[in-house]
């Protein structure tokens, strides 16, 4: 027998727990039909009928409440009592919210970390301009990384002519910020902030990539 046929361990055609409904009092409003989400019942000739009465969830009276003629009515709740004492259902109750704890927690330790990647900081591109030529900023940018887990890539500097750099025209640099073990960089960049500062250059942009 398959498990979504067993209730706590017990048969489900073993629990005559299901609705009836009065076809006299019914109006058709369909309100249970809408409601139930287990597919328990059906339409016929502006009727509700019930057509799967095991799928109906073992408790639940949802169906009845909502019914604006009360013509839907279910088996007095000593039943459930009886069978819960009978069978003896709470070991396996607890084993099953055991189960299903342990499940929550590890979505919720997933999320967590998730989450934590989400807000991880491993490359971040910087757009800067100004004056390059006497600078030896790539040196500088060599010696802020060395023995470090960090590194400069992708630089590309783009100057609009040799003789225009020389007689300082400003020029553009692109450079991308990453870690080299996959860890997060944002307690570095300031010191990267602080090197464009330092060297009288312009930040354009900085964004996480």
């Amino acid at each position: 027998m398959a498990k979504d046929e067993l209730w706590h361990g017990i048969p489900r055609k073993d629990i005559p727990w299901f609705p009836t409904v009065d076809p006299e009092a019914c109006i058709g409003c369909t309100l249970c039909f809408l409601t139930c989400g287990r597919g328990v019942y059906d339409m016929e000739g502006n009727k509700s009928v019930v057509v799967n009465p095991y799928n109906c969830m073992v408790g639940c009276s949802t169906c009845a409440t909502v019914c604006p003629t009360q013509a839907i009515a279910f088996p007095d709740r000593e039943l459930i009592w009886k069978l819960e004492r009978e069978h003896k259902i709470f070991g396996i109750v607890r084993k099953e919210s055991a189960e299903k704890k342990a499940k929550l927690d590890a979505l919720k330790a997933r999320a967590a970390a998730e989450d934590a990647i989400a807000k991880l900081v491993t490359r971040v591109k910087f757009e800067v301009a100004g004056e390059f030529d006497d600078k030896n900023l790539l040196g500088q940018m060599q010696e802020l990384v060395e023995n470090r887990p960090y590194d400069f890539v992708n630089v590309d500097l783009k100057t609009p002519t040799v003789k225009g750099t020389m007689e300082k025209t400003p020029s553009f640099m692109s450079f991308e910020v990453t870690s080299t073990e996959q860890a997060d960089i944002q307690e570095f960049l300031p010191e990267v902030r602080d090197l464009v500062r330092r060297n009288g250059l312009v930040l354009v942009s900085e964004s996480k990539l």
